[in-house]
């Protein structure tokens, strides 16, 4: 699992001030309406910290995109966390993360869909997790790829169309490119696993992200629930009191741009 940042020892005080301050000033600078959208990774398991999660969305009425591991899911553990989701009122959006969220590689950056897998590889594992998701979750299932790690091959994006797949999400600027078949679903920022060597620079990494994205008219950002503690959950709620208040921003969910 992925570890979280050193800036979520503590959230500062005047967090509120500062992310208004951020909001505020990119807003400015922008130069229509905002596209933001929410996506969390590695869904597929309940738990305090998913009910959370999907608790603090539901309360600002905020659209937000899960990324679910398609061999975590069970029969089960879908009634368990689309059931705690009900009172979103069909904010949650539910999309494939990988097959089985393991790496292949074995030098360089982790990938699950990496250039060492043969194409036959990718497709029987896009095709599984797929069809995994669908007989599990229906039409509930939104047919939006994100790889694990946020990387991938040319080969998986190029086998994706042909399984059936609409988008792919990614970091900005991943490479390599996707094609005409795919739309590019790009999360710009990070908010739980930033490798800055302070907290200070951690945050002043974090505003200045935000603020690039929103001045630029798309916000894509990533959340890694498993992690959160307080500090976290705090900040994101503030994050999305701000965000709901703001008329300029349109907030959206993977089938609203697919």
């Amino acid at each position: 699992m992925t570890a979280p940042g050193i800036m979520w020892r503590k959230v500062p005080r005047d967090i509120k001030r500062r992310i208004d301050l951020c909001l505020d000033t990119a807003l400015e600078k922008s130069m229509g309406p905002v596209t933001l959208f929410f996506r969390a990774d590695d869904a597929g398991i309940p738990g305090k910290r998913f009910q959370r999660l999907v608790t603090l969305f539901a309360k600002h009425r905020m659209p937000l995109n899960l990324a679910v591991v398609p061999a975590w899911l069970t029969g089960p553990r879908w009634r368990a966390i689309s059931g705690s989701g009900i009172k979103a009122g069909g904010l949650l959006c539910w999309h494939m993360h990988g097959w089985r969220h393991i790496n292949h590689e074995s030098k360089g950056k982790k990938q699950e869909f990496g250039p060492s897998r043969s194409g036959e590889e990718v497709h029987r594992d896009l095709q599984k997790g797929k069809t995994r998701l669908i007989r599990i979750m229906g039409n509930e299932f939104c047919p939006v790829f994100t790889p694990p790690w946020n990387r991938c091959g040319v080969e998986t994006l190029h086998l994706l169309p042909q399984a059936g797949f609409k988008a792919v999400s990614r970091s900005r600027g991943s490479r390599p490119p996707a094609g005409r078949e795919l739309l590019e679903i790009t999360v710009n920022v990070d908010l739980h696993t930033l490798k800055e060597r302070t907290p200070a620079l951690a945050w002043r990494r974090l505003f200045s992200d935000l603020s690039h994205a929103v001045s630029g008219g798309w916000c894509g950002i990533m959340i890694h629930h498993r992690i959160m503690e307080d500090a976290a959950f705090d900040f994101l709620d503030a994050l999305l009191m701000a965000l709901s208040k703001r008329d300029k921003v349109s907030p959206v969910n993977f089938r609203d741009l697919i």
